[in-house]
């Protein structure tokens, strides 16, 4: 036995131990993936596809969770049955599987015809201890264009995933350039395709948003993206622009180090008149556009969101019905910040509880908190970080409702609490299971008032 077999027996040891320690911990109803859900993030790059490293019906099962069950999201030409994969098997433990794997790159190779190409390893080769940076360095050798991510199960969430490939990208693709930078150029980094059910509707119209006062997007996946070509293009940007409470600081940090790339962090999603215009014009500060014209977007699509806000003013006042007078956030915080400021400044629902579903890291939670401390001058709510649905339909039953009519914005599981307490419901996190999704968004002036219609469609619904 050579120094490379122990050293897999040893690997597989440490993981087994790993698993025994969390096995007694059971989530129920979580409401993300492991790290190899970032093949979904592959998928989403135009012609960029995945090849997986991993054991057999680990690609699909991923998919099926966060694209069928996503909105019923199909997976495109490399999506779904169609990724590559391994397969592996016991005979990839005992003896390695680095062979394999060129036998399905090669194939790969043969068979489809894409501009990058995105190799992401599942636990069993993260734990046999496949060296599969050097498989994917003989191919970069020949020319290419190939990346490989570490991205088994108990690296993290999907979330992380998400982060790795995005990282192997910048480092194994792009690499060490000096360019200079193009005026008005930025970095989109906001939502997680799939894992976010109308990430395409959203990047849409946040790309929208940017152009409409005077910038130019790199929006990297779907498509609103020019695919590789904008990957490329990412050393070239004025600056990169975090849309999210959290995902996507250490891109925009590592784009700082390596390409001196500054970035402003918005974590506020900007759904509505209030929190969008907020937005604008704090992106048109921070890239130094011209106020005039940053105003007179803002303007323009001001006087249209309130021109159906006023013909809306009828139904608002004479609902005869009972009416949600408090909401309950119950997914990540990328929606439950951006839905709450909006719900409660914009169409005067007040904050119950706030149910954080994603594993955010400790070093994020106080952006979390401060946020939702000020969700207005003279209101905030309470934050509870909880994965585990369960617990939190435990603690929604323990909640003292005084009479309130609650609304809770969360995933297809939280419809059967909704109902056991008599209140109203509306899908917007994952799963998405009572819903398709085609390219709607919840951003933006559009976006707040497609909110608010949907949230008086289902309570409607719940009278007729």
């Amino acid at each position: 036995m050579n120094n490379k077999d122990l050293q897999r027996i040893e690997k597989w040891n440490s993981t087994l131990i790993w698993w025994r320690n969390k096995i007694s911990n059971v989530v129920e109803q979580p409401r993300h993936y492991c790290a190899l859900g970032a093949q979904q993030t592959v998928v989403a790059i135009n012609k960029a596809i995945p090849i997986l490293h991993s054991g057999p019906g680990c690609g699909y099962k991923l998919f099926r969770g966060l694209s069928i069950t996503s909105g019923y999201q199909g997976g495109g030409c490399t999506g779904g049955s169609a990724i590559p994969c391994t397969n592996s098997s016991e005979r990839e433990v005992v003896f390695g599987g680095e062979d394999r794997l060129r036998e399905v790159i090669d194939g790969t190779l043969k068979v489809l015809k894409g501009d990058l190409f995105v190799v992401l390893t599942g636990c069993t080769a993260d734990i046999v201890g496949d060296d599969v940076g050097q498989v994917a360095k003989e191919y970069q050798n020949k020319g290419i264009p190939i990346v490989f991510a570490e991205t088994g199960g108990f690296k993290g969430t999907n979330y992380k995933g998400h982060e790795l490939v995005i990282e192997a990208i910048i480092n194994q693709f792009i690499g060490d350039v000096e360019v200079e930078k193009e005026k008005g150029l930025v970095n989109l980094w906001s939502v997680i395709p799939y894992q976010d059910s109308f990430w395409s509707g959203n990047l849409r119209e946040i790309k929208h948003l940017l152009e409409g006062i005077g910038l130019k997007v790199n929006t990297f996946f779907g498509p609103e993206s020019e695919g590789v070509k904008e990957w490329k293009r990412i050393p070239s940007a004025e600056f990169n622009l975090v849309l999210s409470p959290w995902v996507g600081l250490k891109t925009a940090q590592l784009l700082e180090s390596k390409y001196g790339t500054p970035y402003l962090h918005y974590p506020v999603l900007p759904i509505g008149e209030n929190e969008t215009s907020k937005f604008l014009r704090s992106v048109g500060e921070f890239a130094k556009l011209d106020k005039e014209k940053v105003e007179s977007f803002v303007q323009k699509e001001e006087k249209k969101f309130y021109y159906y806000i006023e013909r809306a003013v009828d139904f608002f006042t004479e609902f005869r019905f009972d009416i949600a007078d408090r909401f309950f956030n119950i997914n990540d915080s990328f929606y439950a910040l951006g839905v709450s400021k909006f719900l409660l400044n914009e169409l005067g629902i007040l904050p119950g509880d706030q149910y954080i579903t994603e594993d955010i890291p400790e070093e994020y939670r106080e952006i979390i908190i401060n946020e939702f401390k000020h969700l207005s001058k003279s209101i905030s709510a309470n934050v509870i970080f909880e994965i585990d649905g369960g617990k939190i339909a435990h603690m929604l039953r323990e909640y003292h409702y005084d009479g309130h009519k609650p609304l809770f914005l969360g995933s297809s599981w939280d419809i059967d609490i909704a109902n056991q307490l008599k209140g109203f419901w509306l899908n917007i996190s994952l799963p998405v299971m009572h819903r398709l999704v085609l390219d709607r968004s919840y951003v933006g002036y559009s976006g707040g008032l497609r909110l608010a219609e949907d949230i008086y469609d289902n309570i409607l619904a719940a009278y007729k």
